[in-house]
């Protein structure tokens, strides 16, 4: 079929030759050989990785043929149909065959077809084998694949049993007792101390921890630029590079074409699965992905060599304009005095060293550090600049700006101080957390290679000794012998030791010193309203309404009205996080984020952010806008809006008016309905 949501099949085989075979055969019935792409061992690493790329991202591409080199560790979740040719002698190789299909985000039902020569000898066992996991995998809820591996037929592996049946199978006594050794391997409550003896979790999260993971998570989902900033971000550099891509499904992108400067940057720089010169589907939204009936999309997100290519090549035209610097508005500040906002990056790195020879980057950050004119110092979160707008034709140019006396206490030096404040306060937070999560991870990492591979070590090294003994009698060893037995408790010694060594590597941490990216003068819309250019002070939008007191009686308002509600809130109003008030929920440990604006009653509209308007969105149901009227200095209303915003702004928008009315229409009061 020639339609983009078809499905699409991969079929594994034991053998190069055989594969070589299907091909010609598949290719023949369908008439053309860029339907079908083939990954086996001969192929190089990249050739792999472009293979699978096209299987998951060309519409024309329906069906892959592969040996075990596409077994593991690659994701083929385009496809749902599999089909295995011939069987292994290992039937935990099913499971990672499968495995590369269904996979986590799989909305579709997955099927396998297993061949098997049901009238060969080894055919009529193995038959017996699957009827018995798929009976094993009702039972245990389709949890059987994850002990395949471990399955002995009563201290015998399958293959010894294929075997036996090809030379002794003729008999219905021999046949019989291969089927007992199944049966018994495949027994349930044997399945079940095998699947508690490989969980990878026996602690048990206390309440208090767990809730604090919660938490944590939730906060992340709020901050979040992907994928509503993400999005405007890229689809105008691809369009700016002279990308092509067009909206098919909602926020679901084909991509028709892809610059070949992209193309080439990505080979410079990249890493990983090359960028392809067209992709079926892409989203930059992960619950998008996978879409029952439609094509599956890549996932473009920072990390995917498409969009690190993009990034890339704007920096690189644009990066001395980071180092120049601006002046930005602020339009929500009535304050009358201006700040400077820094961008820092920050790097990380390890033991390991790069292909050039430099420390490898463990991980890297953009640290924002704000200076005021008092010489007040703070660091601020996740792209303050999205709520800043450039200065318009209309209002006083920079130059001008920056001779007033309000400026003049800018200078060089405070490029030096915010080094200095990011050193010894954000940069060496960033430190710690990467060294906690990295220490971590590499205590687990070193467990478990030393519970695999010393087991293995031991295993080769008695293996080898036994058939030493047995060359010395002169007795019948098979096709393992005692020399190669040794060497490969020799290699696995030698992996042992390379890993541990690497992971010694992993857990060097090395902070570098921030580097100033560049600089933003920040002007607040107070200090702009009232300077006078040419004489004419009309031009101007006056300042808004809320001030920094009233804003923060609404707060304090709003917070009182959580604490009686059984809530406990926190002000997060200085951290500029996209909300003012985060609430828990001390049952439950749930949070959930209060943005408040105060306004005088008959106030016309209401200002918010982007920042501001990209974080409801991203947590729809745990994000209330608060807005409080002050009919007089005593009385006040409050209604809470949920849902407040209903789209993303534009991506050249930095704040957006809603009109009061319409708001308060919308919104309830929160003691009564709660």
């Amino acid at each position: 079929s020639e339609q983009s949501n078809t499905p699409k099949l991969v079929v594994f085989t034991e053998y190069k030759d055989t594969l070589n075979y299907l091909y010609k055969k598949i290719t023949c019935l369908l008439g053309k050989e860029e339907a079908v792409e083939v990954i086996h061992g001969s192929l190089l690493r990249e050739e792999r990785i472009k293979a699978q790329e096209r299987f998951l991202n060309h519409a024309e591409v329906k069906i892959l043929l592969a040996t075990d080199a596409a077994g593991e560790g690659i994701n083929l979740q385009r496809a749902h149909l599999m089909v295995n040719y011939d069987l292994p002698w290992n039937p935990n190789r099913l499971e990672q065959r499968f495995g590369r299909i269904h996979r986590i985000g799989q909305t579709e039902v997955c099927y396998c077809w297993n061949l098997v020569s049901a009238d060969t000898k080894e055919g009529v066992v193995y038959k017996r084998l699957l009827e018995k996991i798929e009976t094993a995998r009702k039972a245990l809820g389709g949890r059987v694949f994850n002990v395949l591996g471990k399955l002995h037929f009563e201290g015998r592996p399958l293959r010894e049993l294929l075997l036996e049946a090809i030379q002794y199978n003729d008999s219905a006594e021999v046949r019989e007792r291969l089927f007992k050794k199944i049966d018994g391997a495949l027994d349930q409550t044997h399945l079940q101390e095998l699947l508690e003896e490989r969980a990878l979790v026996r602690d048990i999260i206390d309440t208090t921890k767990l809730h604090q993971i919660r938490q944590e998570m939730e906060r992340a989902e709020a901050r979040k630029l992907q994928p509503h900033y993400v999005e405007s971000f890229f689809l105008e550099a691809f369009k700016h590079l002279g990308g092509q891509i067009h909206e098919r499904e909602g926020r679901r992108y084909e991509i028709t074409r892809v610059p070949n400067k992209i193309i080439d940057r990505d080979r410079e720089i990249g890493h990983g699965a090359p960028v392809s010169k067209r992709y079926e589907r892409v989203t930059f939204e992960k619950e998008l992905v996978a879409v029952r009936g439609k094509p599956q999309a890549a996932f473009l997100c920072p990390g995917h060599p498409l969009m690190d290519a993009t990034i890339d090549i704007i920096l690189e035209q644009n990066r001395d304009l980071l180092r120049k610097g601006t002046v930005l508005v602020d339009e929500i500040n009535a304050h009358s005095l201006p700040r400077v906002l820094f961008y820092l990056e920050h790097s990380i790195t390890d033991g390991h060293t790069t292909s050039i020879g430099e420390p490898r980057v463990a991980s890297k950050r953009v640290l924002y550090v704000e200076i005021d004119c008092e010489g007040k110092i703070c660091k601020l979160n996740y792209a303050p600049y999205l709520d800043y707008r450039p200065l318009r034709e209309d209002e006083p140019s920079i130059e001008y700006l920056l001779s007033l006396p309000e400026f003049q206490w800018i200078d060089k030096e405070l490029e030096s101080k915010a080094v200095a404040y990011a050193v010894n306060g954000p940069a060496k937070d960033h430190f710690d957390e990467v060294r906690k999560q990295r220490h971590e991870l590499i205590e687990k990492t070193r467990i478990a290679v030393k519970e695999r591979l010393l087991r293995e070590i031991s295993y080769w090294d008695y293996t080898a000794e036994q058939l030493k003994l047995k060359e010395l009698t002169n007795k019948p060893v098979g096709r393992i012998t005692s020399q190669k037995a040794r060497e490969k408790a020799e290699e696995l010694s030698s992996r042992y030791q390379k890993r541990m060594e690497d992971l010694e590597k992993e857990s060097r941490l090395n902070a570098q010193a921030p580097i100033v990216l560049g600089g933003v003068v920040v002007v607040p819309a107070g200090l702009l309203a009232k300077i006078k250019s040419d004489g004419d002070a009309e031009s101007y939008t006056s300042p808004p309404t809320d001030t920094q007191a009233s804003a923060a009686k609404a707060r304090e308002i709003v917070m009182e009205i959580e604490r009686k509600l059984g809530f406990i809130p926190v002000d997060k109003e200085a951290e500029k996080l996209g909300y003012d008030i985060e609430s828990k929920n001390p049952s439950t440990g749930k949070l959930r984020f209060i943005e408040v604006k105060g306004r005088v009653s008959g106030a016309d509209t209401i200002t918010v952010t982007k920042n501001e308007i990209l974080c409801s969105l991203n947590k729809p149901d745990d994000y209330i806008l608060a807005v409080v009227e002050f009919i007089d200095n005593t009385d006040y209303k409050v209604y809470y809006v949920k849902n407040p915003f209903r789209r993303e702004p534009d991506f050249g928008a930095t704040s957006v008016n809603y009109k009061f009315s319409e708001l308060i229409e919308r919104g309830f009061n929160p003691v009564e309905c709660e």
